[in-house]
């Protein structure tokens, strides 16, 4: 297994605290990392299908989370956009497929009912994945 990075984010505050902590995993270990971004897919099986983001959007996102990588000394940054209905099971495949050692990720600080309607990504991300799983505060 590959000890490669991948650090998903949603270009929120909470995101780039997990893309900060990623780089500084990046320094030490000499690893690269991969930003990656979720771009949630809206829409029903017989009506258009949305993305959340725009194309630009997605790409102002990707820049700045990459700008902050370097900013903490990551030793080499890819990005990519994921196009997916669910975000975790999204994230979890990814890293699967592409040989990813570790996750690295912020979550928010959403907590009792707020929580149990809105889930965790992050939660679902480590109980799933199979690699380890940092989330970040």
């Amino acid at each position: 297994m590959s000890a490669k990075i991948l650090c998903p984010t949603d270009g929120t505050d909470h995101g780039m605290t997990g893309v900060v902590k990623a780089a500084e995993l990046s320094k030490l270990t000499g690893q690269p990392m991969t930003i990656a971004i979720v771009n949630v897919a809206h829409g029903g099986p017989r009506g258009p299908t949305i993305n959340h983001w725009t194309h630009d959007e997605i790409q102002s996102m990707l820049a700045a989370a990459e700008a902050k990588a370097r900013e903490a000394g990551a030793v080499a940054v890819n990005t990519v956009e994921l196009v997916a209905r669910e975000p975790g099971p999204a994230i979890v495949a990814y890293a699967d497929q592409e040989g990813f050692g570790q996750i690295v990720m912020g979550t928010g600080d959403k907590t009792g009912v707020k929580r149990l309607v809105l889930g965790s990504v992050a939660a679902a991300v480590a109980g799933s994945a199979h690699c380890t799983v940092t989330v970040a505060r």
